[in-house]
């Protein structure tokens, strides 16, 4: 009997213990944390995880601070390998946090849901952040401050570029964040299900291909001096005559081609670095290439 009556208190007691609540402040220095340091012990066996820890540090303690063989369980699950892109990948991270703030108030959440919900997302969002990142906002960005940068303008060309870049970034990043923090699994869910997606993947590709296209025809200056006499003082240069009369800028675009190519077949980018200027110099010291 006794023995019944201190289990009903302790149930009692459990189901009165006041609600665990995160403040604002409390996801948002999660956030920068996450930001800043996602790469800072970036290693090849978590690859991101340890800063997944530094990001979850302070919102796990507040949550299980008096639980100790939770707060180990909790480190443990979220010590284990994660990788994605930092800023679109950002909101796994943040329902990831509203998840272990249900399940500190007894909702029926396990580590293993919260750690599939982590795996399933890196790699779409990884792919999605690439995309949408490397192949069109940098090119984008690149398209103008190159200019700038190449005539010796520090303040418009790469001063521009990184001011821009980071508060670009940062502000996908933080809203991204957020939103993932306030409508959870189902949010991501949605996007990813929706139709919308793969329209804005397919813009956002394309137009990465086009601001590359441009930025190769306007920096990749390769050209030949080749000319025959075709006799009585006629003259026929492959440049003018010949290779800008079937495709304007047809050498720029075949060393653009021939780069892209070798990097597809895994070359490392020193190695087809290496190739390009020893070819470019023995090309050129036999006359068959020039500077455009």
């Amino acid at each position: 009997m006794t023995q019944e009556v201190t289990t009903t208190e302790a149930v009692n007691v459990e189901m009165t213990a006041p609600e665990k609540k995160l403040s604002k402040k409390d996801v948002v220095k999660a956030f920068w944390r996450w930001t800043f340091f996602s790469h800072a012990n970036y290693n090849y066996e978590r690859l991101q995880s340890t800063g997944v820890i530094f990001a979850f540090s302070p919102v796990l303690k507040k949550l299980y601070g008096d639980n100790p063989e939770k707060m180990k369980a909790s480190l443990d699950t979220h010590m284990q390998f994660f990788n994605t892109e930092p800023s679109f990948g950002g909101p796994i991270l943040s329902m990831a946090i509203a998840m272990e703030e249900q399940k500190a108030n007894g909702a029926p959440i396990t580590d293993s849901t919260i750690n599939g919900l982590k795996t399933g997302l890196m790699g779409p969002l990884a792919g999605i952040g690439d995309t949408l990142w490397q192949g069109t906002l940098i090119p984008i960005l690149l398209s103008f401050t190159l200019a700038f940068g190449a005539e010796g303008n520090i303040l418009m060309g790469p001063v521009a570029f990184f001011v821009l870049h980071l508060g670009i970034m940062t502000a996908i990043g933080y809203f991204l964040w957020m939103r993932g923090y306030e409508s959870g699994k189902e949010g991501i869910q949605k996007l990813l299900s929706g139709s919308l997606l793969p329209y804005v993947m397919s813009f956002a590709q394309t137009l990465g291909a086009i601001v590359i296209g441009s930025l190769a025809a306007m920096f990749v200056s390769v050209g030949t001096p080749l000319s025959f006499t075709l006799g009585e003082g006629a003259t026929l240069s492959m440049q003018t005559d010949v290779l800008d009369a079937l495709v304007l800028g047809l050498l720029p675009l075949g060393f653009t081609l021939g780069t892209f190519v070798l990097l597809k077949k895994k070359f490392k980018p020193t190695t087809v670095l290496a190739i390009l200027i020893i070819a470019g110099g023995l090309l050129s010291a036999v006359g068959i290439l020039s500077a455009g």
